[in-house]
């Protein structure tokens, strides 16, 4: 197999006659420009270059190999180029799994500048529960995932933090635990609550907190959708847990500290897949947030 800095240096040699001359052009020593003439001359078993004095000269076989020489450099650099401009040109299909809280809260204005910077990027976006968004980026069936972030690490799950999503335990105005300062586990387990199904990351939070008490929550109603247990919670059918950005003056918080926790929310990428162009702008479109 032809060696392409062997096939340099014999250009490199051809052009300036001279072996110390080639290794100054091309930042080597003579030796060593000697050494990949003499393994081009042992490759192709044919002798390249006359050394008669101080002068070097192409042989009948090197005469014949220059021009063959310089086009299969030239073919090289060509499909260098050509793969650079097609590295640097972000398009193609980004499959995308979204929770749907993070996609209404805090990505529209995110995705319209995506779109804007990189509108040859077809967007394939599936909005689903976070764990149901991590499931599919370890399973390898979307490129990546912005989610609420697990507190369990997974070796095969690279996950990049962008915003902070405080949790905060609430109650209506009108509830009976809205006028105690500091509510206890066993107070709230006396009352119903509303929160997220069971598998999900906020739900895990409220269970081990009880868990750590032998208590479980009494839950009245369990649904995914936050704007809706907001509701619920609004007409007094509980309390529950809220991201912060969705807790209105009609809510009361309650001060406890084992339910009233730092979310994270952010990307998620299989370490094991190598991004797309237009995985990785999306990413870097998403960190610009965190200072946001």
């Amino acid at each position: 197999m032809l060696d392409i800095a062997e096939l340099l240096t014999f250009i490199k040699v051809a052009e300036t006659k001279s072996f110390s001359e080639a290794g100054l052009a091309l930042f080597i020593t003579q030796p060593a420009v000697s050494k990949r003439i003499a393994a081009l001359e042992n490759n192709l078993e044919t002798k390249l270059f006359d050394r008669i004095g101080k002068q070097v000269q192409l042989t009948e076989a090197g005469v014949r190999l220059l021009p063959k020489a310089r086009k299969i450099v030239e073919d090289l650099q060509d499909i260098k180029r050509s793969m650079t401009l097609q590295l640097e040109d972000v398009s193609g299909e980004l499959r995308i799994a979204i929770s749907y809280h993070i996609g209404l809260r805090r990505l529209p204005p995110l995705l319209k500048r995506f779109q804007e910077n990189f509108p040859n990027v077809q967007l394939e976006i599936d909005f689903t529960q976070s764990e149901d968004a991590y499931q599919q980026v370890l399973k390898g069936l979307t490129e990546i995932g912005i989610i609420t972030l697990s507190d369990k690490e997974n070796h095969l799950i690279e996950a990049i933090p962008i915003w902070s999503d405080p949790l905060t335990c609430v109650v209506s105005k009108d509830h009976p635990l809205a006028n105690i300062e500091n509510v206890t586990l066993e107070d709230l387990a006396h009352y119903a609550c509303v929160l997220p199904n069971e598998n999900t990351f906020t739900r895990q939070i409220a269970e081990r907190a009880f868990g750590k008490q032998g208590l479980k929550p009494k839950v009245r109603m369990n649904t995914n959708n936050f704007e809706t247990l907001a509701m619920l919670v609004n007409i007094g059918w509980g309390w529950s847990m809220l991201p912060s950005i969705l807790v209105s003056d009609e809510l009361v918080v309650l001060n406890h500290a084992d339910l009233n926790v730092e979310r994270r929310l952010g990307i998620i990428h299989h370490k094991q897949r190598t991004l797309s162009r237009a995985a990785q702008a999306f990413i870097d479109l998403l960190k610009t947030a965190q200072s946001t």
